[in-house]
């Protein structure tokens, strides 16, 4: 183990001696591995791309993020700079280091847009990220490759389940009745919630803002079925009207719930809204404002 650990340490201390030159283009990639970056993006295909991909990507996303949360709360792995004093803390994280969230879900999320859409541009840049955000995290003194090693194999594995499992998946739950549905959208994330090890903040993050999206969805599958498609200005208003609103639950909630306890009740309850909104509250809106229309994108 001390002998990975070395090698591992190497590894960031090599690529530190382009600091601080790196710095600010490195901080610039591994953003684009972090929550607010996909809070950003996976709306985007949700409600101006493809409502399909949109809604399986963001569920795949929920998952993969539970269960990096759930791993690295039982592997209990510290940082590179903090067992290595010759590693440079160019950016500080309070979570345990194995595996790399930031690894993993870009493998989820970019290689299951490179899947899902496959045009050749997506493609390119999916292996990019695959390779930039894990490489930021080493330069940042937050992983070493053991750990972006992990994120890789489960990121892929998890990945892989999801493209073979997905279309039976979406045909089962179609039969369903809507109590089934909500039953499941409900009861699925409570038991992540209840496995949560420790109660970590990502995990109770992840499957809390899965139950309101899935349940969200089912009403909206139901009831709605609002098209993703259009004109492209009505993509954009919607996409910013709906992105605006997240932004102000996401800091609004986070300041309003600031001194109440316990606190993960709190954020149960903000993520949770926050995902109601993705799925149900924002696409709602959209029709009422005919930025988007209905029934014209199968479920």
């Amino acid at each position: 183990m001390e002998a990975i650990l070395s090698w591992g340490a190497a590894a960031n201390i090599w690529l530190q001696n382009f600091s601080p030159a790196l710095d600010a283009p490195f901080k610039i990639i591994t953003f684009c591995g972090e929550e607010l970056f996909f809070m950003a993006l996976l709306p985007l295909v949700y409600w101006s791309v493809n409502r399909t991909a949109g809604v399986r990507l963001l569920i795949l996303f929920l998952f993969s993020a539970w269960v990096n949360s759930a791993v690295k709360t039982l592997a209990c792995d510290a940082r590179p700079y903090q067992y290595d004093s010759r590693v440079k803390a160019i950016q500080h994280v309070s979570s345990w280091g194995f595996p790399s969230g930031h690894t993993q879900l870009s493998v989820t999320v970019w290689g299951y847009m490179a899947e899902a859409f496959r045009k050749k541009w997506l493609t390119v840049l999916a292996a990019a990220m695959m390779i930039l955000v894990p490489l930021s995290r080493l330069y940042l003194g937050v992983h070493d490759p053991p750990d972006l090693i992990g994120g890789y194999l489960i990121g892929f594995i998890l990945l892989i389940a999801f493209i073979k499992i997905e279309s039976r998946c979406a045909s089962w739950l179609e039969m369903r009745s809507i109590a089934t549905l909500l039953g499941i959208a409900i009861i699925a994330p409570a038991v992540l919630l209840a496995l949560s090890p420790g109660l970590d903040q990502d995990g109770v993050t992840a499957a809390s803002t899965l139950m309101g999206f899935a349940a969200g969805f089912v009403f909206e599958s139901r009831y709605l079925n609002f098209s993703s498609g259009g004109p492209m200005l009505k993509k954009i208003l919607r996409y910013a009207l709906g992105l605006t609103v997240i932004i102000g639950l996401w800091a609004g909630l986070k300041w309003a719930f600031r001194d109440f306890e316990p606190a993960m009740v709190f954020r149960f309850v903000r993520y949770a809204l926050i995902g109601v909104w993705v799925s149900l509250g924002a696409p709602w809106l959209f029709v009422a404002l005919r930025l988007a229309d209905r029934n014209q994108e199968g479920r």
